[in-house]
Order: structure tokens, then C-alpha cells, then sequence
């Protein structure tokens, strides 16, 4: 069973930058898709950004520009790089993967979630 563990999440404030990351428990991940998502309180989960282990990106419309997901295989590491971060960032930030090779946004395709990090940011 792999285990994603997140980390990297805080308190900072609007126009900051943060890099969360997300390890996981075996080196087999690197052929996985891995994901990121959030879900704010009293909100839906909702897809961020998506890679493929040869590197093929998707990102939520909404958010491209301004966070960029990336992969080091060899450490069974993905990260999500965060920019000029606004206070509707507010969410619980989870790591999810999937063992089919493509790309996709739906929450119920990964088969593999780590349990969060709070990431806050103050007006």
C-alpha cells in the first residue's frame, strides 16, 4: 500500500510564495500520475494541478500562472510551487496518485491520498 505524506503547508501572507511537497512510501510512484488538491472548509474537493511521470502537466484553469507542479523521481517527490498566494488559497492541500498513465482531473480517478497540509494565507 503506498502512503503519500505531505509537508511544507503554513501561515503566510497575501503575495507570498510556498512550496509544498509530498513523499511517497515507494520508488514505484515514479510511474504513477500524481496530483494535487484542495478543499477549503465547507467546499467541494477541487483538482489543482496534475503529472505524468514523464512530465505532461494539466492544471486548474483558474490557478495556471500561478502554481506549478513538479516531480524528482528519483526521490518519489512531487511538489507544488505556489505564487503570489491570495487568502481564496485558504485550503487543506492533499497529494493523491494513481497508477493509470494519464492525466486526469477527477478526484475518484486517484487511487492514493495522503492526509493534507493546512496551507493559510492572511489578507
Amino acid at each position: 500500500q503506498v502512503q503519500l505524506v505531505e509537508s511544507g503547508g503554513g501561515l503566510v501572507q497575501a503575495g507570498d510564495s510556498l512550496r509544498i511537497s509530498c513523499i511517497a512510501s515507494e520508488r514505484t510512484v515514479s510511474a504513477y500520475t500524481m496530483g494535487w488538491f484542495r478543499q477549503a472548509p465547507g467546499k467541494e474537493r477541487e483538482f489543482v494541478a496534475a503529472i505524468s511521470w514523464s512530465g505532461a502537466k494539466m492544471y486548474s484553469s483558474d490557478l495556471k500562472g500561478r502554481f506549478t507542479i513538479s516531480r524528482d523521481n528519483g526521490k518519489g517527490t512531487t511538489f507544488l510551487q505556489m505564487n503570489t498566494l491570495r487568502p481564496e488559497d485558504t485550503a487543506v492541500y492533499y497529494c493523491a496518485g494513481r497508477t493509470a498513465t494519464e492525466v486526469v482531473s477527477t478526484p475518484t480517478d486517484y487511487e492514493y491520498w495522503g492526509q493534507g497540509t493546512q496551507v493559510t494565507v492572511s489578507s
